[in-house]
């Protein structure tokens, strides 16, 4: 009996189909080290009341029926399409936003989230987030904004908001404005996708 019968001789499709498996396999480790390694440090901000501390419960997967108003700051680290987020979600009520320039540096991504309801606010928070974009700090910085309680009737349009914000003028970085309710989670993935396929990827071309 030929001793060589049973084993597979290069070349044969059970080989090949080894080699393939063999290098898709080292190929996904290859990418899944990539992903996993890519780390934003992304600052939360928005006007107080504006569900900040909710929408990050939410990225978290954690209870979101015990948020409490962020006094200070809060910082968690978010896995999320690959991606450690690492977000510093800082309170919103007038006192704190002075400090809000502190926690600027080296910011990969600001996230601006505004309560689409409260219409009375609109010109305050656009003035807010105007003086965050002149900060030396966050020149080029892309900014992503959610429109959040889009689940009330009252919400305006996110469209709407942009065109009052003027976001149109911000021609020197990359900007979205994603509608969204962090209560029901709506909107807050296509967000993720966002940055996944915007941020993420420039700063692996860089």
């Amino acid at each position: 009996m030929n001793s060589e019968m049973g084993r597979p001789r290069a070349g044969t499709p059970r080989t090949v189909h080894l080699e393939l498996f063999t290098r898709g396999l080292f190929s996904v480790i290859q990418k899944l080290k990539g992903t996993t390694e890519q780390e934003l440090r992304i600052v939360l901000l928005g006007l107080d009341n504006g569900g900040k501390t909710t929408l990050l419960k939410k990225l978290a997967s954690e209870d979101i029926n015990t948020v409490t108003p962020t006094q200070g700051f809060n910082i968690k680290s978010v896995t999320s399409h690959g991606m450690k987020l690492n977000v510093w979600d800082i309170g919103g009520q007038r006192k704190i936003r002075t400090f809000w320039k502190k926690y600027l540096e080296n910011t990969d991504l600001l996230i601006y989230v505004i309560d689409s309801a409260d219409k009375k606010r609109f010109e305050e928070t656009g003035l807010e987030l105007a003086e965050l974009i002149d900060e030396e700090n966050m020149k080029d910085v892309p900014v992503l904004i959610f429109a959040n309680k889009q689940d009330l009737a009252t919400a305006s349009p996110a469209s709407e908001i942009a065109e009052g914000l003027n976001l149109h003028t911000y021609r020197d970085r990359k900007w979205q404005i994603q509608a969204c309710s962090a209560l029901s989670g709506e909107g807050v993935q296509d967000g993720m996708n966002w940055i996944s396929c915007n941020i993420v990827k420039a700063k692996k071309d860089t």
